[in-house]
């Protein structure tokens, strides 16, 4: 196969047996074996011309076959045989091959392009799995859910994963509104109950009444609203990110689409992390390809910060529901502890054990809420330490000292075209992550106060009860000092968590200032695109 490399004294005997020993050993095509030994590839694909008397073709980003060839055949079943047709006829078709002289292969491609002539060329095993690759718009070793579309769909799923997200944090705010409508109720039920206690009916009995309707009424609108806000609440509709094992470059897709998209991530692509290292020498088609996978990490990172703000959300509601519950509670303590043996008392063990349930039910929500804030919080930290796109296409002077941007006067404007929109796209989808990021530790904040009210709703509660009922039992002591100290811990702690983040949305423009961004223009030179501005008051 190779007496041309002989022949023209281009390697000696000697050197194609040992090459030829150490694929054998390897496992590696032969021909890649001299490729790395320094035989130029022409001369190789000239013998192997000769050998199998069939023109050759070399991997070319250029090489592209027709949606119509590509629906007909499994690029995987063609990269295990090495061989992709490039143009059909009626009973004929043009096949590029490493091996044209194998009859498995030709009667593969009969009997799966359904054709009686095959007309062959023949090129190295390494350019024909680029050129299948390169027509599954993917970069060398990246398997096939890396292409654009898969990404952009696994993207559109991510998307409606926190649209989903979004509606369930609505859900929590409506959830939250409604618990406003029911306190407000039974204050009004309260107040009415007091002044029928204290004064009976007569000259303030209409006044009584309308008090008790109202708030029924409310109580009843208030439980219209929340109890379908709850059902939405319990629905587990967070998002588990996939692992990545070996902390690598890696791609995320999805599985059971018609059931409900379930995320998987690849295991760790081999040589990925050096492809992108060497950045500069990649064409364009392929920078976008690492762009795309970009983009779609960053759409995640956006859901996993959707999912943990919609804990916190369900911590905060939670957290409402508890506040409500220790007022009731500690208002039917009140009433049963200042008129025992009024026959209203039984309203008053109804605040007392409906107020006991409203606190569980509360406070099952806190601990998932306090890991989701805290989770936030250290991804925030981490990601402040994490390179962006920019380090990697436009590395800073002290990193890499070559002239920066890559770009010289020589070349023109053009050069950035939908490469350039794509890296537009990708730092506008990193600089929605750290919005994203920020509004995770915005909610963060928010739950803090939400367990400072929480707090010193409680505490408060127990410093009634430990000044006005005069306690003279051991229960009645108990009771408030747990209260209390309760109280003043979630305060504490929501202080904590308050503080720990002014500093952050203080720093970061986005949250307050004028926020500027460069206008692309890609038919002109980047140093000359405009630039806008926004205001905060806008």
């Amino acid at each position: 196969m190779f007496d041309r490399l002989l022949d023209n004294h281009i390697v000696g005997r000697d050197e194609l047996e040992t090459a030829r020993a150490e694929a054998e050993a390897s496992g590696h095509p032969l021909e890649q074996v001299l490729l790395e030994k320094g035989v130029p590839k022409h001369e190789i694909l000239n013998g192997l011309s000769e050998h199998f008397g069939v023109p050759w073709v070399e991997y070319d980003e250029d090489l592209m076959v027709s949606a119509a060839i590509m629906k007909q055949i499994d690029p995987e079943q063609l990269k295990r045989s090495l061989w992709l047709p490039i143009a059909i006829s009626d009973s004929h078709a043009e096949v590029i091959a490493s091996r044209p002289d194998d009859p498995k292969v030709l009667a593969q491609i009969k009997s799966m392009l359904g054709v009686g002539a095959v007309d062959f060329r023949v090129a190295l095993p390494g350019d024909v799995l680029r050129i299948i690759e390169n027509n599954q718009d993917l970069n060398p070793g990246f398997p096939p859910e890396a292409g654009r579309t898969p990404l952009a769909k696994t993207r559109t799923y991510l998307a409606g994963t926190r649209s989903t997200l979004a509606i369930q944090r609505t859900s929590m705010a409506k959830a939250r509104t409604a618990l406003a409508f029911l306190r407000t109720g039974i204050s009004s039920i309260t107040i009415g109950v007091v002044l029928i206690t204290l004064f009976g009916g007569g000259f303030f009995l209409p006044l009584e009444m309308l008090l008790l309707a109202i708030g029924v009424y409310a109580v009843m609108d208030g439980l219209i609203w929340y109890v379908p806000a709850r059902g939405q609440a319990l629905k587990n509709q967070s998002y588990a990110e996939p692992a990545n094992d070996g902390g690598g470059m890696s791609v995320l897709s999805t599985r059971n689409e018609v059931a409900g998209p379930e995320f998987v991530r690849s295991g760790t692509l081999t040589g990925a992390v050096d492809q992108r290292r060497g950045w500069r020498r990649l064409s364009p088609v392929m920078r976008r390809r690492f762009l795309a996978s970009d983009r779609t990490d960053l759409a995640e990172g956006r859901t996993v910060n959707a999912s943990l703000r919609t804990t916190m959300a369900q911590a905060r509601t939670g957290l409402a529901f508890a506040r409500t519950g220790v007022a009731f509670g500690g208002l039917g303590l009140g009433l049963l502890k200042k008129f025992p043996s009024v026959s209203w008392s039984y309203f008053d063990f109804f605040l007392i054990l409906a107020g006991t349930f409203m606190v569980l039910e509360g406070f099952y929500w806190y601990l998932p809420g306090y890991r989701a804030g805290r989770d936030g919080l250290r991804s925030f930290i981490a990601a402040l330490h994490e390179d962006t796109i920019w380090d990697e296409v436009f590395p800073p002077l002290h990193r890499l000292r070559e002239q920066a941007p890559p770009v010289s006067a020589a070349q023109a404007p053009g050069i950035w075209g939908t490469t350039g929109l794509a890296l537009e796209r990708t730092v506008l989808a990193e600089r929605r992550n750290l919005m994203s990021r920020l509004r995770t530790v915005m909610a963060y904040s928010r739950t803090g106060l939400a367990f400072i009210r929480t707090g010193m709703s409680i505490a408060g509660v127990g410093a009634t009860l430990f000044v006005l009922l005069l306690p003279n039992s051991l229960g009645w002591k108990v009771t408030p000092v747990i209260l209390i100290a309760t109280g003043l811990f979630l305060a504490g702690d929501g202080l904590r968590w308050s503080l720990g983040t002014e500093k952050v949305w203080r720093e970061y423009p986005f949250c307050r200032g004028e926020f500027e961004i460069q206008l692309p223009d890609y038919g002109k030179p980047a140093r000359k695109w405009g630039r806008v501005v926004f205001d905060d008051e806008l």
